[in-house]
């Protein structure tokens, strides 16, 4: 099932420059692991070594963070947009 994944500017060298790019993936973590699979280097900058999502990481689903869904086995429709979006720190 094909997603849609928009990319934070910090991460586009990854994606030579695209700022939205398709992936396969019926979750969240499927199409995460697409995008590594496709532009490698994804996975380091997203996962700490445990597997989870990093914590200055957030990844929405339709305006829903995953944190607040099922994470990453939220499920996804064909069509869907993935959106990650880097923390944002400072006062």
């Amino acid at each position: 099932m094909s997603v849609k994944v928009r990319i934070p500017s910090q991460l586009r060298s990854l994606t030579s420059g695209a700022s939205e790019v398709a992936v396969e993936g019926a979750t969240v973590g499927e199409a995460l692991k697409g995008l590594d699979a496709s532009y490698p280097g994804f996975h380091g900058r997203l996962f700490d070594d445990n597997g989870k999502l990093r914590r200055f990481v957030n990844v929405f689903v339709a305006e829903e963070d995953v944190r607040f869904l099922q994470g990453l086995d939220t499920p996804l429709d064909e069509g869907t947009t993935l959106s990650i979006v880097p923390a944002v720190a400072g006062g």
